[in-house]
């Protein structure tokens, strides 16, 4: 007895032939019924009274397609795929075998042929990485982890905003937590100066690899370290920094995320906190009750925390720092702003030598030379009107009311390489509408 393989369509088929056979039905009811004509019908009848069942099955089955593609061919596609495109995808590979090569092939069939030949694995197919588990640090303030989590904290009373997390590695505790407007030098440097204030310097931060941490770019970093300016900050103080290659690495600090991303929201939730000032007021209460629940005693009751050495100047150290070269005039420029140097002994004596721009977080500006703070006074080019033509009294006040709508539309912009002044406050490069801070309002007509 064989083994007959028939699809969907040859069935139904079958069941109108045996039904015609047995006179349950007509050849003009099965015509009908199957869709096809009587001339077809008839034909099926010839077909299952020679062969039975086996005479209504495809002759095409289990045979290769008269339209495939020869060996020859395929072995060419796969030669020239191993040979140019061993990384692409099955679609990005057929885009390039077109244009590069003149090779009309459907990316389907390119695909079940890297397939076959181990040139491709589908995604279903692909194992998934493994990340075995690692062991906690011993001790202490040995490894602190830090990341920054974006969410909805205060739902829908508040804006987005990010939460910036330190967590030690050795027992799981909250050392400090910090809600800012987003993940910015600054509030890092605010949130880190806190922190060391607080508990001291520990072995090493744990990082991803963030901007602020982490950065191939040349204008994000500091010029003379090689370092982000958060980096530098670090290595002035003896603080090294590990940036993590994938998030599971740092997988303590992610699921305190998630944690803290059920619990304080509910918190905030309850207490009615909606503003970025009165979490961070609240979230000291919050880590003694966090840390009370969920922290672990170290292996090693030793902690690794450093006080800072007399030579080290925390605050000198938390701050975006550039190095600038003083002009024979005693001017500087910094994000678009010119320095004038107050002419003082010691001021005279730099002209054409290297002095530090020290931009700080809550806004301060100092310029140093070796430890000593230089006076200064600032031009601001961006706030500066161009001058026109003479102007007769009659023309005056048409004149001023379109300085003012130039100055309002004028595109007031600081340099690309300035940072970003997110987490700052009371900063001086704050550009608002002339006519605003001036007090100007236009005249009614007479």
């Amino acid at each position: 007895m064989s083994l007959i393989t028939m699809s969907q369509k040859e069935l139904n088929r079958l069941e109108a032939i045996q039904k015609i056979r047995a006179r349950q039905l007509s050849v003009v009811q099965a015509a009908e019924l199957l869709h096809i004509s009587r001339s077809q019908v008839h034909r099926l009848l010839q077909a299952y009274d020679r062969a039975g069942a086996d005479g209504l099955a495809s002759k095409k089955r289990s045979r290769p397609s008269n339209r495939r593609h020869t060996n020859d061919f395929r072995n060419h596609v796969l030669d020239l795929v191993r040979a140019h495109y061993p990384d692409f995808g099955p679609t990005f590979a057929r885009e390039k075998l077109v244009e590069r090569h003149g090779l009309g092939i459907s990316k389907e069939t390119l695909r079940k042929w890297m397939i076959e030949s181990g040139l491709w694995t589908s995604r279903r197919e692909r194992k998934r990485r493994i990340f075995q588990p690692r062991g906690r640090r011993d001790c202490f303030g040995e490894l602190v982890q830090i990341d920054g989590s974006h969410h909805w904290w205060f739902e829908e009373r508040g804006p987005k905003c990010a939460l910036l997390v330190y967590i030690d590695d050795a027992t799981g505790k909250l050392l400090h937590l910090r809600f800012a407007k987003s993940e910015n030098t600054f509030d890092y440097f605010q949130a880190t100066k806190a922190y060391l204030q607080e508990w001291g310097k520990p072995i090493a931060f744990y990082s991803d690899k963030h901007g602020v941490f982490r950065t191939t770019h040349a204008s994000e970093k500091d010029r003379t370290s090689g370092f982000t300016q958060f980096g530098r900050a670090l290595y002035e103080l003896n603080i090294d920094i590990i940036c993590a290659n994938t998030p599971q690495a740092k997988g303590r600090v992610e699921r305190a995320n998630l944690t803290l991303q059920d619990r304080l929201v509910k918190e905030l939730r309850l207490r009615r906190i909606c503003t970025i000032e009165a979490a961070n007021a609240y979230v000291s209460e919050f880590i003694a009750d966090f840390n009370a629940r969920f922290g672990k005693e170290p292996y090693n009751p030793k902690d690794m925390h450093r006080p800072l050495a007399d030579h080290e100047n925390l605050d000198g150290a938390m701050c975006h720092k550039e190095v600038r070269t003083v002009s024979q005039t005693l001017t500087l420029r910094y994000d678009k702003v010119l320095f004038i140097l107050e002419p003082t002994d010691l001021a005279k004596s730099l002209a054409r030598q290297k002095v530090v721009v020290c931009d700080y977080p809550d806004g301060r500006l100092e310029i140093e030379h070796e430890g000593t703070t230089l006076p200064y006074r600032t031009f601001d080019k961006l706030r500066s009107v161009n001058r026109s033509e003479i102007v007769g009294n009659k023309r005056l006040d048409s004149v001023l009311a379109m300085v003012v709508d130039m100055q309002a539309g004028r595109d007031l912009k600081r340099s690309q390489r300035a940072p970003r002044r997110t987490g700052q406050t009371n900063h001086m490069f704050g550009i608002p509408d002339g006519s605003v801070s001036n007090g100007y309002q236009k005249r009614q007509k007479r």
